[in-house]
């Protein structure tokens, strides 16, 4: 045992001197010829903490491979999954290391606790570019990394919750950011700073803990560093000096070299051309344009008997609609399930009960939710009340899908009346009439019946299609353009076409 102690004292000095963030001074290289002669080392899990990190950094002459990917926005849910997209990726492919190559202003905490999660648990090494900024939230992920490396000019901290008013919101909140920043700091546990005359190795933190929460919590003072009232970030300099910073570095060729990787092979992450169909698709304007086809091909669906282009139409594209925003991890099944039972409570409104009443009020507040809460990460929707994400986050798809809705029933009444009732080219093409030569045999059913211009009596409600009674004779009825029509009330007919009477009450 005894003997195994002097192994591993004799290997961790010679661990210091490829290591970049351990300070040693002259006085301490004299001290270094007595290694041997320690007898115990402090904490043997802390050595090998201490030797994970130094390993960390090794190579070889061999090529390594590495795996860059970005992070440049707002830390949301979907940069999480982002990131989980890429570690897998980096797995996959064999990966050595991982860069991060940030410049954030932070995000919502669930998603940078998840993102610091993985990237803890992540058997290679991680190393962050610090490309301009990593605050709030973005100083969190950068904690979690096995060494960040900064630009001249970038900063790291000031990791203090905020709403979007840039107001600090309650400290239960903060509590929580403190606690985890703490923790991830510890989680790198301790690295052996220098052996003191006596022979006994002193250790430091490989990342201070306090110096974390100080990003977090104003009243912490570190002493020569800062006071009670200010909360903490780094400059490069200042982030080298306090050991949250392994080196300057301009590039990510830069960052390699620091780390002592010389012989290497960069993939970038791509987005993929599926990526790419699924931002297009996910598009708000287009967006916009797919739910202006769902509500227009549901309403010329209602206006005509049968399943036929319309519905075609409104489930193709409400597949369009709804399966992008599933692959991107927003859309829920209730949401779809809300959109389906809107549009069945819709027909039933018009079919099974007479009027526009609760059920029809309720489908198109079905179809609405279901069509705008597919479009929103509910993840985020917690912090709305704490301030940490704008009620705007709600109110734009909401706005999008009434906006989108009003405009394809405008346009659907609109386009109704030109296919249905007048003699336009456009009708002509897209609904069968009974414009038939007689002289070639063909006879239409108003040259027969001679109905038009007849009053009856509706026998059923016509929502818009039912029955009318007309001199004692039951017929096949529909109000015009999409009017109800109560039963026992006095009709009119207008048109006689494909064996359906149109009317129109007086």
């Amino acid at each position: 045992m005894k003997n195994l102690l002097y192994l591993l004292s004799a290997a961790l000095l010679c661990s210091f001197n490829a290591y970049p963030q351990t300070t040693k001074s002259a006085s301490d290289s004299t001290s270094s010829s007595t290694a041997a002669s320690v007898e115990t080392v402090a904490d043997s899990v802390l050595i090998a903490d201490f030797e994970q990190h130094a390993s960390a950094r090794d190579t070889t002459a061999d090529t390594s491979r590495v795996y860059l990917f970005p992070i440049r926005e707002d830390i949301m849910p979907a940069t999480a999954r982002l990131v989980e997209k890429c570690l897998a990726e980096a797995t996959d492919m064999g990966a050595d290391y991982v860069v991060i190559d940030m410049n954030t202003y932070g995000g919502v905490v669930d998603a940078a606790d998840k993102i610091r999660t993985a990237l803890l648990h992540y058997p290679k090494p991680v190393y962050v570019f610090i490309n301009n900024q990593a605050a709030s939230a973005g100083a969190l992920i950068a904690l979690a990394a096995d060494s960040i490396y900064m630009r001249d000019g970038a900063s790291i901290g000031a990791a203090t919750v905020v709403d979007q008013k840039g107001e600090v919101v309650p400290d239960k909140y903060q509590s929580f950011m403190r606690s985890m920043m703490r923790a991830t700091a510890e989680a790198h546990g301790k690295v052996a700073e220098r052996i003191s005359a006596k022979g006994d190795t002193l250790w430091r933190w490989f990342r201070d803990p306090r110096i974390a929460e100080a990003m977090v919590d104003p009243t912490i003072a570190i002493p020569g560093l800062i006071d009670s009232t200010k909360v903490l970030s780094f400059s490069p300099e200042e982030a080298i000096t306090w050991h949250y910073c392994e080196g300057k570095a301009q590039s990510v060729g830069e960052v390699l070299s620091q780390a002592g990787i010389t012989a290497y092979e960069i993939t970038e992450y791509e987005s993929t051309t599926l990526d790419r169909i699924l931002g297009f698709l996910t598009n708000p304007a287009f967006q916009g344009i797919l739910i202006m086809i769902i509500i227009g091909g549901i309403y010329f669906e209602l206006q005509t008997p049968g399943i036929g282009f319309p519905l075609i139409a409104a489930i193709s594209t409400a597949v369009l609609y709804f399966a992008p925003l599933y692959l991107e991890g927003l859309a829920a099944h209730w949401e779809l399930a809300v959109f389906i039972l809107g549009v069945i409570l819709i027909i039933a409104e018009i079919f099974v009960t007479p009027g526009f009443g609760i059920l029809g009020i309720l489908g198109v507040l079905g179809v609405i939710l279901g069509l705008t809460f597919a479009m929103i990460d509910t993840d985020i929707l917690k912090y709305i009340p704490s301030g940490q994400v704008s009620a705007g986050y709600l109110l734009r798809p909401v706005a999008l899908v009434i906006i989108s809705v009003t405009t394809a029933l405008i346009l659907s009444i609109w386009l109704g009346k030109r296919l249905l009732t007048t003699e336009s080219p456009l009708r002509k093409a897209v609904v069968l009439t009974s414009n038939m030569d007689a002289a070639e045999g063909y006879v239409s059913h108003s040259d027969v019946r001679k109905l038009i211009g007849r009053k009856g009596t509706a026998l059923t409600p016509l929502r818009p299609s039912g029955k009318v009674i007309i001199d004692g004779v039951i017929y096949e009825g529909a109000g015009e353009n999409g009017q109800f029509i109560e039963p026992d009330a006095t009709i009119t007919v207008v048109r006689d076409e494909g064996g359906v009477l149109y009317c129109r009450t007086e």
